[in-house]
Formats: structure tokens, C-alpha cells, sequence
């Protein structure tokens, strides 16, 4: 027996790359998987219903079960559909992956607002729409009085995390879904719902925008189906984890330490500060770093 016997678990964004990898291992591992993709372009164009349908060919020719869906997970009719599908195919749900996304790269001076609108709505509204109907389902049960073991994993990426130049679109989609996934762990927990993220590194057809071209060597550290194993295990039983966000990539998995208050560089007095002290403060403090150390000023 695999590790996700039986689960029924939906996948967003699931007709290529990282998705796709996804739904593959859940199902070698006795998922029933709801294979939900749009079939558009990396930078979010047009819909087809192929790539779906062939990642769910290729889990049936394999032995598995799985269905397709093409829904909008960006809009919240789509989202609810998409989990109501899930539920009147196999009678239940079990998790959820949040993977869909879209990259429109360009400077903050560049960015247009259609391309930083399309960004979020699929990057942070293609998370959070899912993720509710998900969580109403779920929270119905708990209040019904009958178990539930949910588990949320949502996709993030060191773009939002820590920042990456050119990116202000897509690194303030993936921001907000880290946020999401510490909110939800909190507010999901007394339901019997975990909640976690990955940051994948993986070349995948939305790396190969920027220049690093997908990777189809199962071997080597940026295939996305490396990123898979860790997402099976946040879903399955034997996992207690919940609200961390990690890092994954070739055997990699790191966990992110979120915000945190930096006690290496602090002012502080009894009384409300003036500008003036202010400045004479920091120039004795130094300037904060990323690297935890102070940089002296000159002046």
C-alpha cells in the first residue's frame, strides 16, 4: 500500500511541471487525484483541457485513478465547482494543493497593470479561493461531529520570500500565499486541518521565461518531480506538521524561519524619539543587513 491509500487529493495547476509531477507521485502512492488545470500558457493565456487529460491518461495507464477538471481556480465560482467535483466523484476530500500560478516578469516601472493583476489573481486568488471552499467543506464536517484529517499544501517561492529583482508581481502573489499558509494553520487547526507551503526550485516552462530552460533529467537537483516526495508526506497521516513554509529541491527540504524580531539592532528610549536623535542613533547603531551585522556610517 502507498502512503495516500485512498486519500482524495485536487491539484491546481496540475497539466505540466511541478503540478504534474505532483499528481503522478500522489497517485503511485494510492491517491485518487482530481487533475485540475486550466491548459493556458506560462504567462497565462487561452485554455485547453489537454494537458489535463493526459496527466489523467497517463495515471489511469498506470493503474491509478483520477479525474480532470478545468475550472477557474481564480475565480471563486470555479474554486467552489472544483471542490464540489472532487466530492461527488469520490464521496470526499482529503487535500488539497495549491500549485497554479503564472509568471509576467518585468521592473517595477515596466509592470503594467493588467500584468500585475493577472499575476495575483492567479498567484494569490488561485490560492485563496480553493483553499476556502476546501476549508468550508471541512469545517461542515468538524461541526457535523465526524473526523477529519485535511491538510493544505500551498505553493510559494523564494521570490516572495526574500525577494527577487523584476518580480514585484509575482513576489507579492507568493508573499501573500506564505501569509496564507500561517493564517490558515491557525484558523484550520481546531477542524483537524494542517496547512503548509513549499518554495520549490525547479526549471520548469515558467523558469524557462527567464532563461533557465525546464529540466527533463529525473536525476538532476532542478527536475521538478523532486519537489513531489515532500508534498506526499505533508498530505499523508503519519505528518504532524503544520504552518511551516520549506524550501525543496533535488534532496533538499529546508524550512524558512518566518518574520522574526532582529535583536541584533534595536533602538530604543523611555520617550517618543526625535528625527534628530534619530539620526545620531543610527549612525551610532550602524545600518541594519541582511546578514545580521551592523554597517557603521560615515558622515
Amino acid at each position: 500500500m502507498g502512503t495516500l491509500e485512498d486519500r482524495v487529493i485536487v491539484v491546481t495547476g496540475a497539466g505540466r511541471g511541478i503540478g504534474r509531477e505532483h499528481a503522478l507521485l500522489l497517485a503511485s502512492e494510492g491517491a485518487k487525484v482530481v487533475v485540475n488545470d486550466l491548459g493556458g500558457s506560462a504567462d497565462g493565456k487561452g485554455s485547453e483541457a489537454g494537458p489535463a487529460v493526459a496527466v489523467v491518461e497517463e495515471i489511469k495507464a498506470a493503474g491509478g485513478d483520477a479525474i480532470v477538471s478545468t475550472d477557474d481556480v481564480a475565480s471563486a465560482q470555479g474554486a467552489d465547482n472544483l471542490i464540489r467535483s472532487a466530492i461527488a466523484a469520490y464521496g470526499k476530500l482529503d487535500g488539497l494543493v495549491n500549485n497554479a500560478s503564472i509568471l509576467r516578469d518585468g521592473m517595477v516601472f515596466n509592470v503594467d497593470d493588467e500584468q500585475w493583476e493577472s499575476v495575483l489573481h492567479v498567484g494569490l486568488s488561485g490560492t485563496f479561493y480553493p483553499g476556502r471552499a476546501a476549508a468550508r467543506y471541512w469545517r461542515e464536517l468538524s461541526k457535523a461531529g465526524k473526523p477529519v484529517a485535511g491538510s493544505i499544501v500551498n505553493t510559494t517561492s523564494e521570490s516572495g520570500l526574500f525577494g527577487n529583482m523584476g518580480q514585484s508581481n509575482y513576489a507579492a502573489a507568493k508573499a501573500g500565499v506564505a501569509a496564507l499558509t500561517e493564517v490558515w494553520a491557525r484558523e484550520l487547526k481546531r477542524y483537524g486541518v494542517r496547512v503548509n507551503a513549499i518554495a520549490p526550485r525547479a526549471a520548469t516552462r515558467l523558469t524557462a521565461q527567464v532563461g533557465a530552460a525546464e529540466s527533463t533529467d529525473p536525476n538532476a537537483p532542478m527536475h521538478p518531480g523532486n519537489c513531489s516526495p515532500w508534498v506526499a508526506y505533508l498530505l499523508s497521516d503519519s505528518c504532524a506538521i503544520s504552518g511551516e513554509v520549506f524550501v525543496v529541491y533535488g534532496g533538499v527540504v529546508h524550512r524558512v524561519a518566518p518574520w522574526t524580531l532582529d535583536d541584533s539592532w534595536k533602538l530604543r528610549k523611555e520617550t517618543r524619539w526625535a528625527p534628530k536623535e534619530l539620526a545620531d542613533a543610527v549612525f551610532e547603531t550602524g545600518i541594519p543587513s541582511k546578514a545580521g551585522r551592523n554597517t557603521g556610517l560615515i558622515r
